[in-house]
């Protein structure tokens, strides 16, 4: 899992050191979070009642009066949302190393400002003005940091890579494992086939232009995976220099940014159904903040236009997340592994420990796709078990409709996390050959994920879920 922020600007002031322990790892707090949510939602659920209550999102609004009406009639709602928010991240985030003391300022402005750019996408005419809540969230977030208008300290409670990971163990119970079965090898095809092909051609013009082998394969990965996370792994894996990764990563980060306004604006220019745009987009962006902020936009987009289909908002984040997160993001421990061979056989030593083995494929695996994967068999179970005309009436609007509005919510912290912890100054000085060589494989990347997705696999993602 990719965290656009790293290496963005983004400080870890406030962190106190970690071990290893499960405890220190913000997937398995992902996991426990999202999956306690889903059972406490459960527990409410199978005594009568809901978890709706605590999971309440800003109502469609035309007038602001509306808009003031609803505040005022739920704001005990809102107070104790932000109470149940506070406690979870605060513990999460204070078992990861960080101090409360810059967490809790920091997510009650994120909950604060996530409130009103929610609302704000509620708002009737929003769809006509493209003021889809991840992108103004987005631009919301790089006005802010870039104008230097909150102390850096904060950032610690910005964390990206926990709200999202958070969102997709939520988006599991909002999908029938059933759905990821059929899909599941459709995705990991079609994954397969962007990873190796778009690694190939950034490694091969990287060599062209007189790249370092170890740097070639930071750049072809990074294009070719998971962006941040992946450039990481793989420059420690083969003896790369520390400076490797840091240009990798801003170049995962200028792409990624850019992806996020484009390949919703082509997808709906194209007119392209919204599970379509979904796995596009799973196979061109490269980091996972970013593609499920362009996926759900699109999803919004795509919901609104007449005679869409039910569900089309969520079809678009659906296939995002299995074409990327299940599809695209187990590569990383696959190419470890496999670079990590190939550098301590045929490129010169520098250090690196040519025992990595398969192991490594586990310990690099994304673990909070397990959660995801639990969720989904679990709600499955329980559709199973109460009956699907039961599940479809009562347990949709008590257990299903709260979990996915929660889920909204822990996507909109990283959203706008995306643009607080996102300087754009240190994202200079690249340099002209990593970012080209970074480039073809975009250019590469995009036109194979299109066709793959549009016109391969184009059946399936548009009928995902129907």
């Amino acid at each position: 899992m990719s965290e656009l922020v790293a290496g963005a600007g983004v400080t870890d002031a406030g962190r106190t050191p970690s071990g290893a322990a499960l405890w220190k790892k913000d997937d398995w707090w992902a996991v426990a979070v999202g999956l306690g949510l889903i059972a406490l939602a459960y527990v409410l659920f199978a005594g009568g009642s809901s978890l709706a209550w605590l999971a309440v999102i800003p109502a469609k609004w035309t007038t602001g009066d509306q808009l003031a009406a609803h505040f005022a009639a739920n704001w005990q709602r809102y107070v104790a949302q932000l109470a149940l928010w506070l406690v979870v991240v605060s513990v999460a985030l204070g078992a990861l190393g960080y101090r409360l003391r810059d967490t809790v300022p920091a997510f009650v402005f994120l909950y604060v400002v996530s409130v009103a750019i929610f609302a704000l996408g509620q708002w009737a005419s929003a769809v006509k003005y493209n003021l889809e809540p991840p992108l103004v969230a987005l631009v919301v977030g790089l006005l802010i940091a870039n104008l230097n208008l909150l102390p850096r300290g904060l950032d610690a409670g910005f964390r990206v890579e926990f709200y999202i990971k958070l969102g997709v163990v939520l988006l599991g119970a909002t999908l029938p494992f059933t759905l990821i079965v059929w899909a599941g090898p459709v995705a990991l095809v079609q994954a397969s086939i962007v990873s190796i092909v778009t690694f190939g051609v950034i490694f091969a013009v990287a060599r062209a232009l007189g790249l370092d082998p170890r740097f070639a394969a930071v750049l072809g990965v990074g294009g070719a995976v998971c962006g941040v996370s992946a450039a990481i792994a793989i420059a420690a894996a083969v003896g790369a220099r520390k400076q490797d990764a840091a240009i990798v990563i801003s170049i995962v980060i200028l792409w990624a940014i850019l992806m996020i306004f484009a390949l919703p604006f082509a997808s709906e220019l194209l007119a392209l159904p919204a599970g379509v745009s979904g796995a596009w987009i799973g196979t061109s962006e490269f980091a996972d903040a970013a593609g499920f902020a362009a996926a759900q936009a699109y999803g919004d987009i795509a919901s609104k236009v007449p005679g869409a289909p039910a569900g089309a908002a969520d079809q678009s984040v659906a296939a995002f997340t299995l074409m990327k997160v299940v599809g695209r993001d187990v590569w990383i421990g696959i190419w470890a592994v496999v670079l990590s061979i190939v550098a301590a056989t045929r490129w010169e030593p520098t250090g690196i420990d040519s025992r990595a083995g398969v192991g490594d494929i586990w310990r690099r695996f994304p673990k909070f796709v397990i959660g995801f994967l639990l969720a989904s068999i679990f709600i499955t179970l329980v559709a199973q078990s109460v009956g699907h005309a039961q599940f479809g009436k009562a347990a949709t609007a008590d257990l299903v409709t709260p979990i996915k509005n929660l889920r909204t919510w822990a996507f909109a912290f990283g959203f706008l996390s995306i643009g607080l912890t996102t300087r754009l100054r240190d994202l200079a000085g690249v340099g002209p050959k990593p970012l080209l060589a970074f480039s073809a494989g975009v250019a590469v990347n995009i036109v194979l994920g299109f066709v793959l997705s549009v016109l391969v696999f184009g059946g399936y993602w548009a009928q995902l879920g129907q």
